[in-house]
């Protein structure tokens, strides 16, 4: 047997629905979207469907979606595509319409001086490299910190704010933890200051409603094999009036901003993922809500005191359940029960313990983030399966703690 899936937050298996939609364009639909005969003009047409389905899913307008290769490049593109301009010339033309007069006025100061990213310290790879490779460039790069349920220090960027800054970028909800930011208000601080604000929502997309307007923000990143599409395909929303330098030069693809022949196929897969979330939604938050409380409420009856919740107790995503397990290092209970997949927080490399960063950015004690593990329930998640996986996991805790010796009596051994 297949052991009992609890990574959703990791990757999603593609729905049935998506597979159907993207058939017919991996057969006898192969046409080159910008070719100007039936085959180009029905690939255009699958195309501008799946973008309105995303706009629809976002609330946004369909020419506010650029399709990319996955979030990381979505995320890449809206931090470097704001900050290339700004750093190699026509910086007013990357602003909003409501602070470009902004930029203009400061520009020859701002030439003068290092530009400003501001993001946190538990944002993912995709958001903390781009901007460490700014950093190479001479773009100043402040990081906020977190407080223990992984909630951004709104005072800390306020005080950050202070400096000329280009982008706020901040994720929507935390990948580990499912701790969800308070985006609209940071979004306009951000305004307030005249920078753009985008946020990462690679795991928020499709779990619990995102309306770009009710967050505020300028970019938005989607990942499509978070929301039941094919891994290989994301988009990034950008607001009208935002102009982005590249990172694909060629053919004006995308409005421009991504260069390359469309991915139809996945493009195709990602719409109708979309348009599935937005059938779905809310009821399947609230499914999933249930299913991760009933988890933890499992092993809590059967651990007691031997595991703890990380990240914010309510304004998490309703499908993530982050615990340690105290006493254990979560790779290892992981290792001891093959029948449950899922993440850890913590990775052991020769018999070293590697504590996540996002748990030391959280002020996590060393020895609760060592035994942490990610459950992460989804649209194929059943009740009998959690029973299942925590009676499991128990078991293995139990079996364990009985093999640990205590480091008194090892001494005297």
């Amino acid at each position: 047997m297949k052991p009992i899936y609890l990574d959703y937050n990791a990757t999603t298996p593609v729905a049935p629905e998506v597979v159907q939609a993207m058939l017919p364009y991996l057969g006898e639909e192969f046409g080159n979207p910008s070719s100007a005969h039936p085959y180009g003009h029905s690939a255009h047409a699958a195309v501008e469907r799946a973008r309105q389905q995303l706009a629809s899913l976002l609330g946004c307008q369909p020419s506010e979606v650029v399709f990319t290769s996955g979030g990381s490049e979505a995320s890449n593109l809206a931090i470097k595509g704001v900050l290339f301009p700004l750093l190699f010339g026509q910086a007013e033309s990357s602003c909003s319409t409501t602070s470009r007069r902004w930029w203009t006025g400061w520009r020859r100061w701002f030439r003068r001086r290092r530009w400003q990213v501001i993001t946190s310290a538990v944002e993912h790879p995709a958001t903390l490299r781009p901007c460490r490779f700014l950093e190479q460039l001479g773009v100043r790069i402040t990081v906020l910190p977190v407080d223990r349920d992984g909630v951004v220090d709104m005072e800390a960027l306020r005080r950050a704010l202070r400096y000329p800054t280009a982008l706020v970028t901040i994720m929507h909800a935390n990948n580990e933890v499912g701790t969800l930011q308070p985006i609209r208000d940071i979004a306009r601080l951000a305004h307030e200051h005249g920078a753009l604000m985008h946020t990462d929502a690679a795991q928020s997309v499709g779990k619990i409603p995102v309306r770009v307007e009710e967050l505020e923000v300028d970019l938005l990143t989607v990942a499509g094999h978070k929301l039941y599409a094919p891994k290989g395909i994301g988009a990034l929303y950008v607001r009208n009036g935002i102009s982005l330098e590249p990172l694909i030069h060629g053919a004006g693809h995308e409005f421009g901003r991504r260069a390359g022949t469309e991915n139809v196929p996945y493009i195709v897969g990602l719409g109708a993922a979309c348009q599935l979330a937005e059938r779905e939604l809310p009821a399947l938050s609230v499914r999933l809500q249930r299913l991760r409380d009933r988890l933890w409420l499992e092993l809590q009856a059967r651990l007691g005191e031997r595991i703890v919740v990380n990240g914010h107790p309510q304004q998490r995503l309703p499908n993530t359940l982050n615990v340690s397990f105290l006493g254990c290092v979560g790779a290892e209970l992981l290792q001891a029960v093959p029948q449950v997949a899922a993440s850890t927080g913590s990775a052991c490399h020769e018999g070293q313990v590697q504590v996540s960063p996002v748990l030391q950015a959280m002020h996590v004690p060393e020895e609760v983030a060592r035994g942490a593990v990610r459950l992460s329930v989804g649209r194929f998640t059943t009740e009998e399966e959690i029973v299942h996986a925590a009676d499991w996991l128990a078991q293995a805790v139990s079996s364990l703690a009985s093999r640990t010796v205590p480091t008194t009596v090892a001494s005297q051994v």
